[in-house]
């Protein structure tokens, strides 16, 4: 039975790349009207398991649900941001279609902006202080600009469930500090948002909820009981220097 809470529910997911599992009967929860990470060493399956579950790359095994529906019903309510490696920087197109692109799924293929919907891609760049670039092109923009008109792009889309991956990943503090204000008052709307997430100095400041990943479920559940040294030893092994964990444990 699934919780009659969560946003985002996987059983049993597997992914494999060749005969190697990147990620292996993954069972998760992620509650609604909060903010979770998933966190763990690189090659862990943190991205892996983001995009599997959206069906972004294929599933070996398992189920996903969302808000209590298999996922490909419940796809209107997602809105997904990739990791800023993944997109073609060089592709000839302005700030402002880029965000209208969330637009499409309420118009259809061949439907057309209106003036409303421009007003709201507007608007959208306006939450992430990117409106003086409207018209600038995608590829002129640096790095952190480019991540704040991909969240500008899932902010129009109007989604009850937000899933980032990496959405810090080089993106100076200023930006960073941008995009953990928007993704707090999307929480305080009533919305769910995951985020794949590295720096383990910000997770209680962040976020609600915690996903440790390594191949396997490591642990899960608010960020009170599950961040803890004791489960971040467990995810991280020694990749994760003893001086880091006692940082964690006095900042706990």
């Amino acid at each position: 039975m699934l919780p009659p809470d969560a946003a985002l529910v996987t059983r049993g997911l597997t992914v494999s790349y060749g005969e190697k599992p990147a990620v292996f009967s993954v069972d998760a929860t992620f509650p609604s009207n909060a903010m979770s990470a998933i966190i763990g060493p690189n090659g862990a399956g943190k991205s892996t398991l983001l995009k599997a579950a959206l069906g972004v790359i294929p599933r070996l095994s398992g189920e996903v649900y969302a808000f209590g529906q298999p996922i490909d019903a419940a796809r209107a309510r997602i809105a997904y941001v990739p990791q800023r490696a993944s997109v073609d920087w060089d592709f000839p197109t302005t700030v402002m279609d880029v965000v209208q692109m969330g637009l499409y799924r309420k118009l259809g293929l061949l439907g057309r902006l209106s003036g409303q919907m421009t007003r709201r891609a507007s608007a959208c760049l306006e939450r992430v202080g990117m409106a003086d670039f409207a018209h600038r092109q995608i590829g002129q923009l640096s790095g952190g600009q480019q991540q704040r008109v991909f969240l500008a792009r899932a902010l129009a889309q109007e989604a009850d469930l937000y899933l980032l991956d990496e959405p810090f990943a080089g993106v100076d503090a200023a930006t960073e500090r941008a995009i953990i204000d928007v993704l707090k008052l999307l929480k305080a709307e009533g919305k769910a948002v995951i985020a794949v997430h590295h720096d383990l100095s910000t997770v209680r400041d962040y976020f609600d909820h915690v996903f440790l990943i390594n191949v396997r479920r490591i642990a899960e559940g608010p960020v009170a009981t599950a961040f803890t040294p004791q489960t971040l030893q467990a995810a991280y092994g020694g990749r994760l220097a003893a001086t880091h964990l006692d940082e964690l444990a006095v900042l706990g």
